[in-house]
């Protein structure tokens, strides 16, 4: 499973971006039960889980991101996509996207090389 994270940058605080992430690899393919989700680890922290999806298209988030990022898949499921509102300074990490078959729990298998997002005061 091949994971490629896109679209991070710098923004000002209360702004927005977009991250992307194309999943591809036999082995995904095969994959019809399966969870994508997003991770972040910010200097000098340990990763954190921030959402996921299942392939049924059910969502869940971590609190600090409710109601401001939204994960949502393209019209096929290799595109996963983070959107981020009202981006805060403690945002501010890198990005890792993340996959699994089966249903969602919090632990995943597959984890690509990250973006990073920096957020200014």
């Amino acid at each position: 499973v091949y994971l490629v994270e896109s679209g991070g940058g710098s923004v000002q605080a209360g702004g927005s971006l977009r991250l992307s992430c194309a999943a591809s690899g036999s082995t995904w393919n095969m994959w019809n039960t399966y969870c994508m989700g997003w991770f972040r680890q910010a200097p000098g922290k340990e990763r954190e889980w921030v959402t996921y999806i299942d392939s049924d298209g059910d969502s869940r988030y971590a609190d600090s991101v409710r109601g401001r990022f939204t994960i949502f898949q393209g019209n096929d499921k290799n595109t996963l996509y983070l959107q981020m509102n009202s981006l805060k300074p403690e945002d501010t990490a890198v990005y890792y996207c993340a996959a699994d078959p089966g249903y969602c729990t919090r632990a995943f298998g597959y984890f690509g090389q990250g973006t990073q997002v920096t957020v200014s005061s």
